[in-house]
């Protein structure tokens, strides 16, 4: 299928199944981070709200409601939140495999849809990694706005 077979106007917030999707999305994720002997210490303050978190971030990068930036901080939180944890490129590349195995179990049959989620995973990703070596506290200006990713990538970025 091709962006322009999906519904016209169709978000992949909406392609995706809303935020009961991208939560189920969220938990089959975590569970598989959490016993995971390369990622647990990345997440050693884990806790279950991380998971509604990220749905809810999730949600608002695929264009469903802006959640995210109205209730827990926007785009700026979330760069905040990776600061100091160091992230190694084996640790974004196996974060990367466990998420490719969660969408393709709780995401739609779409080939499309699966490649233009996991084409953000790794754009985020590496952003995540590159935060991460920044130690907790500095100052990272003004990311802008929490970005937007759509049928064709990034929306209004390079």
């Amino acid at each position: 299928m091709t962006a322009a077979e999906h519904t016209p106007g169709e978000s992949l917030y909406e392609a995706v199944g809303g935020i009961e999707a991208l939560r189920r999305l969220s938990n089959t994720f975590y569970d598989g981070v959490l016993a995971d002997p390369l990622l647990a210490p990345v997440f050693a303050g884990f806790t279950r709200t991380h998971t509604e978190h990220v749905a809810v971030w999730l949600g608002e990068i695929f264009g469903g409601p802006a959640r995210f930036t109205d209730e827990l901080g926007g785009h700026q939180a979330l760069l905040r939140s990776h600061l100091g944890l160091a992230i190694t490129e084996e640790q974004r590349g196996r974060w990367m495999e466990l998420m490719a195995a969660a969408v393709e179990r709780e995401l739609p049959a779409d080939e499309l849809l699966r490649r233009r989620v996991l084409e953000y995973f790794d754009w985020g990703t590496k952003i995540a990694r590159d935060v991460s070596a920044a130690p907790v506290g500095e100052d990272l200006g003004d990311p802008g706005p929490t970005p937007r990713w759509g049928w064709d990538g990034l929306v209004g970025g390079n």
